[in-house]
């Protein structure tokens, strides 16, 4: 399958090489490639530098995000949750009838006193994207772990799950067959449409505190049935 994914950071780099690993052609979308390879220092998470990721993955090509947004079949949204949007619009989504968006990032927002969302409670990033693109299929999940997570589910023991959430059924199987690949066949919850994303964006920041408060990022969610 082409996919293209949108964001150079971590996350981006992380489900691009798990997914080419897997076969697929896959993409990195930026705004500017040029720039984005010119680039010679760690970013302000510490990431270091695209140019490096790039040389160790010579077969994932980095293009601009309307190029990038042409390729796709199916495409990854791992922008900064408040950049969703703009940069959805720049790849040309609204002119793509029917594509599958598979949105795995969160509205956060950083500051002296800790994490919280830009959007909640009443919206989600996910409902955002889909009035903004209401031909396209937008598609919530894996924004519940880290990015090593997302590729290698393995990393946490036990039967803990990922939860998908999107209005369009066929959208979510294309979805689901993707998390199948990645290690997650047998572990996918269906939670409903696009709405649900609200109570998946709002968890992040629990998760975000139980994560720091263990120790370590490789952490989920294990559901306990009656």
């Amino acid at each position: 399958m082409k996919i293209s994914v949108l964001g150079t950071g971590q996350v981006g780099r992380t489900l691009a090489g798990g997914l080419a690993a897997l076969g697929h052609e896959v993409a990195v979308g930026t705004r500017d490639p040029d720039a984005t390879l010119a680039r010679t220092e760690p970013d302000a998470q510490g990431t270091p530098p695209y140019s490096r990721w790039q040389d160790d993955h010579p077969g994932v090509r980095l293009l601009a995000l309307a190029d990038a947004g042409a390729h796709a079949e199916l495409l990854v949204n791992a922008t900064s949750g408040t950049a969703s949007v703009d940069a959805l619009a720049a790849a040309g989504v609204g002119e793509r009838d029917g594509l599958v968006v598979l949105d795995v990032a969160n509205p956060l927002v950083f500051s002296g006193d800790g994490l919280s969302l830009s959007v909640a409670n009443t919206d989600s990033l996910a409902e955002t994207l889909q009035r903004a693109f209401p031909t396209a299929r937008v598609v919530k999940s894996l924004n519940t772990v880290n990015n090593a997570v997302m590729v290698d589910p393995a990393r946490v023991p036990g039967e803990h799950v990922m939860f998908v959430a999107g209005d369009h059924a066929a959208a979510k199987e294309a979805v689901t067959g993707l998390l199948d690949e990645l290690g997650w066949a047998g572990r996918v919850l269906d939670l409903g449409g696009v709405r649900a994303a609200r109570g998946m964006e709002m968890y992040v920041v629990l998760w975000w505190h139980a994560a720091r408060a263990v120790g370590t990022f490789d952490v989920n969610v294990a559901l306990a049935r009656a």
